[in-house]
């Protein structure tokens, strides 16, 4: 079966017989398929009401374990923004009653980030969804396949989630 990355690959090797165009074959379908999966995580979150950045902190809290809550340091950590950034979601969250914000009784200058019982709900529902698109995508590959796609992938990204800083 072809697929547009081997017709772009062809047309390469046709134009630039000079280069080695052999890693598009893996790195161009890796971001096709990340293209791909961005439109199932907007179509999953849509129908719960979420963006996908509010589905990311929301779930970084329903990860978190009883009580669902942690500090907006962690959840910096855990969803690669700024400070800022983290400020201005956490207050969008906050007034759409997703999240609540307490004091940190570990620090009197800090503040911690609660998810509520609904904000915990749509995470849920919104992750139930999200598996169903991504089963979906995963449908044509055996169980033996994924394990096996799952390792090869995590062997490129684990030196980039390991830098440090």
């Amino acid at each position: 079966m072809e697929d547009e990355v081997d017709r772009l690959v062809a047309a390469w090797r046709r134009e630039r017989p000079d280069l080695d165009v052999e890693p598009l074959e893996v790195l161009s379908r890796v971001s096709r398929l990340a293209r791909h999966l961005d439109r199932a995580r907007r179509i999953a979150f849509a129908e719960h009401n979420l963006e996908p950045w509010e589905f990311d902190v929301l779930t970084s809290l329903r990860r978190a374990g009883t009580p669902y809550q942690l500090s907006p340091g962690q959840l910096l950590t855990q969803t690669l923004v700024t400070s800022g950034t983290m400020t201005n979601r956490i207050d969008r969250l906050a007034k759409k009653g997703l999240v609540e914000r307490l004091p940190d009784p570990s620090d009197r200058r800090g503040v911690l980030v609660r998810l509520t019982v609904e904000g915990r709900d749509r995470a849920d529902q919104a992750l139930a969804g999200l598996l169903d698109q991504e089963h979906a995508i995963l449908a044509e590959l055996s169980q033996a396949q994924r394990a096996e796609l799952a390792a090869l992938l995590r062997q490129l990204t684990a030196p980039f989630d390991n830098l440090p800083g």
